[in-house]
């Protein structure tokens, strides 16, 4: 019954500690049998086997803490609502599916390693298709039904970072869905598309969560997105949009990834990114210095 259902930071929390701790246990054993290797060469690792949990682990621990990160939102919003988030049964069958979703998507990064066994290549091509639809449900979906719901919506630096953080993940999801198909997977992996797609969850996503968080954490009564906060939160908005998209764009003209060298006709993007990323350098200075500015004083 919805009244005897555990609130939805609960759900989440139990679900990401869930994956996040199995995550961890096979990263730990792939280090432990690399170090064993180092020092014992006779003692072999089989080389596909520590790359998929190497992955896996990965995979599973950025998404933890992103997931992670969603908490607050669960959380905080309310606050700035007057309305309750509830744990309903489409709620937790959605985080059950995540569950299941974040463990099982991680070989859409292997599509390019031949000697993996075509279930396991096939799992996670399809895993990568319906990986957002939760995601989307979930939260990003669920956040728009509640603050429409919501009879007013009060707007500071912490709700609006919050709610750009939910709106940041969500849209990083979809390159990252199409660089989970095989055709595109085999021509834009390794090419900028993909720092593009997880800097969008970073920047825009998990971080701007932690800096909403980070803001509620100071908050003062009445205080709404305006002057300084709200100048800084606009000036992180654009150069982390402007940022990840240079790489996008990057990637969408074929420009690798993990090169040691740049080449020149590639300096454009970057030098681009360049200044966008002084925006966002800028915005979180405000960000921090006005959190130290206001936890020193109590």
């Amino acid at each position: 019954r919805a009244e005897e259902a555990p609130p939805p930071a609960v759900v989440a929390a139990m679900a990401s500690s869930l994956f996040n701790t199995l995550g961890i246990v096979v990263g730990a054993a792939v280090l432990v049998a690399s170090i064993v290797n180092l020092a014992f060469p006779g003692f072999a690792v089989d080389a596909i086997l520590a790359k998929n949990m190497i992955f896996f682990f990965g995979h599973v621990f950025i998404n933890a803490a992103i997931y992670m990160a969603v908490i607050a939102v669960y959380e905080i919003v309310p606050e700035y609502t007057g309305k309750p988030w509830k744990t309903t049964r489409v709620f937790a069958i959605a985080w059950s599916v995540v569950l299941v979703f974040v463990m099982a998507v991680y070989p859409h990064h292997l599509l390019q390693d031949l000697p993996m066994p075509t279930w396991a290549m096939a799992m996670g091509q399809v895993v990568s298709y319906f990986s957002g639809i939760p995601l989307i449900a979930v939260t990003a979906f669920s956040l728009l039904v509640y603050l429409r719901q919501a009879k007013a919506m009060r707007w500071d630096l912490a709700s609006a970072l919050l709610v750009l953080g939910v709106a940041g993940w969500t849209i990083g999801s979809a390159p990252a869905i199409l660089d989970g198909m095989i055709m595109v997977n085999k021509v834009m992996h390794n090419t900028q598309w993909v720092p593009g797609h997880f800097h969008i969850y970073l920047i825009l996503g998990e971080v701007a969560m932690a800096f909403g968080f980070m803001a509620w954490l100071v908050r003062r009564e009445g205080e709404a997105l305006a002057g300084l906060n709200g100048a800084a939160f606009w000036v992180y908005l654009a150069g982390g949009a402007g940022f990840v998209l240079m790489f996008l764009v990057s990637g969408a003209l074929s420009v690798p990834r993990r090169w040691a060298a740049h080449l020149p006709e590639w300096h454009l993007q970057a030098q681009i990114a360049s200044a966008f990323a002084a925006l966002v350098i800028l915005g979180v200075s405000v960000f921090v210095l006005r959190y130290l500015a206001r936890l020193g004083r109590g």
